[in-house]
C-alpha cells in the first residue's frame, strides 16, 4: 500500500480509502490510485489485513481436481482435521482439473481473503501468476504434484519408489511381461514419476522395456478399456501394474470382463473393499490423511511466522501384499 501511495503522490490512508471505498475521494485520484494498483501488482496483505491464526473467521483454501475422487476426499479431511484444530475454516473447490477454472477459484479464495492457499494442481496448471501473493507472504502449499513456474511449499507421495516397489514384487513373482495402465496426460507429475517408477523396476531386474505394454486411460471405463487392449496383444503381458485408484478399478473391471483371473495386478493407491476381491488387490497404499496432515502443518507453520525456504515433503508408500499381486505367471 506504501508502495501505491509512493507511485500516485497520496498518503496510505488515502489509499486505504480507495481499496475500501471508504471515505470521500476525488474521482481522478481514484483513478490515479487503481492504474498504481494494477501496474505495480498489489495485491492486500490478506494476513495482515484481518487474519490471524486462530481468529473466528480465518479460512484456508483448498483447490482439489476432483470431487469425487476419494484419494482426495481423504486428502481434504487431513487438512481440514489439522487446520479445525486451530479455528481455522477449510474452503473446498474443485477445478475439474482445469488451468481455467484453477485460476478462476485461487481469485475467488484470494478476494474472500483466505488467510492460505492450498493446490493440487490440475494436469496443464502454470503458477508465475501467483508470485506476488508468494512474495508477499501469502501461504501457499501445493499437495500430490508441485507447483510450476514457482518456488513453493509441496506434499507429495514417494510416487516413483513405491512404482519401483510394486513392479518389483510382480517380477519377484516370475513376471516378465509387465503392463502399465496409467493416467493422462503422459507429462502429469504422478503419471511421470510412477511411470519412472516402473521403468526402474524393469532396468534393475534386466528386463526391456516394451512400448507396446504401455496404455492410458484417465477414468475408470477408458483405463478399463486400455487393459482389454494389452489383453489382446499377440504377446500379453501376465502381470499389469495399474498407476492410481481409477486404473486399478478400470483394470479390475477388465480382467472381471474378460473372465481372467490369471493376470497378476498391483495397483498404486488403496481402494475401497479392495480386500473383499477375488483376488484381494495388492496395492501401493499412499497416505492421503497423512499427506494433507503434512501440508496443513506447513501452513500453520508459516502462518506463525516460519520463513524458510520453501520445501518439499516426501510422504512415504507402504506395498500391501494381499493376493492380486502374487500371482504366479502361467507356464510356458
Amino acid at each position: 500500500m506504501t508502495d501505491v501511495a509512493r507511485e500516485v503522490g497520496v498518503t496510505a490512508k488515502t489509499v486505504s480509502r480507495v481499496l475500501n471505498d471508504d471515505g470521500p475521494v476525488a474521482v481522478e485520484t481514484r483513478e490515479r490510485v487503481m492504474a498504481a494498483v494494477r501496474k505495480l501488482g498489489y495485491q492486500p496483505n490478506l494476513m495482515a489485513r484481518n487474519m490471524r491464526v486462530g481468529a473466528r473467521d480465518a479460512a484456508v483454501g483448498l483447490i482439489i481436481p476432483e470431487m469425487g475422487n476419494p484419494f482426495f476426499g481423504t486428502v481434504a479431511g487431513g487438512v481440514e482435521s489439522a487446520v479445525r484444530a486451530r479455528g481455522l475454516t477449510l474452503i473446498v473447490g474443485s477445478s475439474s482439473e482445469t488451468a481455467e477454472l484453477e485460476q478462476s477459484l485461487i481469485a475467488t479464495f484470494l478476494a474472500r481473503r483466505v488467510s492460505a492457499l492450498m493446490i493440487v494442481p490440475s494436469a496443464a496448471g502454470d503458477h508465475r501468476h501467483l508470485r506476488t501473493e508468494r512474495v508477499a507472504g501469502l501461504p501457499i502449499v501445493f499437495l500430490d504434484r508441485p507447483a510450476v513456474g514457482l518456488r513453493a511449499d509441496s506434499v507429495v507421495s514417494a510416487n516413483r519408489e513405491g512404482a519401483r516397489a510394486g513392479v518389483a514384487h510382480l517380477v519377484a513373482y516370475g513376471h516378465r511381461r509387465i503392463g502399465f495402465v496409467g493416467d493422462q496426460p503422459a507429462t502429469l507429475y504422478t503419471r511421470r514419476e510412477r511411470f519412472l517408477g516402473y521403468r526402474d523396476a524393469l532396468g534393475r531386474a534386466g528386463l526391456p522395456f516394451d512400448r507396446a505394454l504401455v496404455e492410458t486411460g484417465h477414468d475408470q471405463e477408458a483405463a478399463a478399456h486400455a487393459t482389454l487392449r494389452l489383453l489382446e496383444l499377440a504377446d500379453p503381458p501376465t502381470a499389469l501394474f495399474a498407476a492410481n485408484n481409477l486404473a486399478s478399478m478400470g483394470a479390475v473391471l477388465a480382467l472381471s470382463r474378460a473372465g481372467r483371473r490369471d493376470v497378476a495386478l498391483v495397483g498404486f493407491d488403496d481402494l475401497p473393499l479392495a480386500e473383499v476381491l477375488d483376488p484381494p488387490l495388492t496395492v501401493v497404499a499412499q497416505d492421503p490423511a497423512g499427506m494433507g496432515a503434512v501440508a496443513a502443518q506447513l501452513v500453520l507453520a508459516r502462518l506463525d511466522g516460519d520463513r524458510s525456504r520453501a520445501r518439499r515433503s516426501l510422504v512415504p508408500t507402504r506395498l500391501l501384499p494381499r493376493g492380486s499381486g502374487e500371482l504366479p505367471p502361467p507356464p510356458r
